[in-house]
């Protein structure tokens, strides 16, 4: 999928597949093109991926027809722009709280090249676009996808105020981070956690908004939340995947052949 059909499928209801991805690799674009999703999740929150490699990331993953959707490392419009410039066919803005986060990261998404005042006080009601400059940038940003990560209490709180900002196209859930938030870190089974969870995908569908939880365990959960109405399907992590996978099969090689366990390893990395 490009940017654009990205975004009418989030706003119709419709499910759209994804994994994050992390390897800057430039063979492994052709293995995630096997894959059979529609975009992928690139995060430059937490890994360290320079602004000219992930230019030729988004520009390559677009060229096999997998919108590039990057995570920036904080809710700055002008990084937004940046990632934008570079080739990705939309943002996702980490730890968003507040409805005028969302306005102006809109401003950074669906309205460039316009800026400064102009572009402030639109934003602000203050003034009205010329119907000429409005086409203009319809066109210029079509294939722009905003998404903002709702995952804490106080973004829960906003939640209808953050849905109700014009042109946000989707809002992902950070499943880690909004267990810490709420107090009950990783109890991904806890009433709380799964009452919140919910409520996110009920309110984000009456907005006609899309919605998703980034998961990397098991896949019934994230069937469970689709059933409620998620679906901006995110699942896993290149990495994490890597992991998991190689370590139950060397568990299963040093089982069978009657070593020990090798150590565990490092925590698996939470996004």
């Amino acid at each position: 999928m490009n940017g654009a059909e990205v975004r009418e499928a989030l706003h119709s209801g419709r499910r759209v597949y994804g994994t994050c991805i992390t390897s800057t690799s430039p063979l492994w674009p052709k293995v995630v093109a096997q894959l059979g999703i529609d975009f992928v999740f690139i995060c430059t929150e937490h890994f360290p991926i320079s602004r000219d490699t992930l230019s030729w990331m988004c520009q390559t993953y677009k060229a096999l027809n997998l919108a590039p959707i990057v995570r920036i490392p904080e809710p700055d419009p002008y990084q937004a722009e940046m990632v934008l410039d570079g080739g990705a066919s939309g943002i996702i803005a980490p730890y968003v709280e507040t409805p005028e986060q969302v306005q102006a990261l809109r401003g950074a998404v669906k309205l460039r090249p316009l800026k400064g005042k102009r572009r402030h006080d639109f934003l602000a009601g203050r003034t009205e676009l010329e119907p000429e400059l409005a086409r203009y940038l319809a066109d210029w940003n079509a294939d722009n996808v905003l998404v903002v990560n709702v995952e804490s209490r106080p973004a829960f709180e906003a939640l209808d105020q953050i849905l109700s900002v014009p042109q946000l196209d989707a809002v992902l859930v950070g499943p880690h981070d909004l267990s810490l938030s709420l107090g009950i870190p990783e109890q991904y089974d806890h009433p709380e956690f799964d009452r919140t969870i919910r409520t996110i995908i009920r309110k984000a569908r009456e907005h006609s908004v899309g919605v998703g939880v980034h998961f990397w365990e098991d896949v019934e959960r994230q069937l469970s939340w689709a059933a409620d109405g998620a679906n901006f399907i995110v699942h896993g992590t290149d990495m994490t995947k890597f992991g998991s996978t190689m370590r139950a099969d060397f568990a299963a090689l040093r089982k069978a052949l009657g070593d020990e366990m090798g150590p565990s390893g490092e925590r698996e990395a939470v996004v």
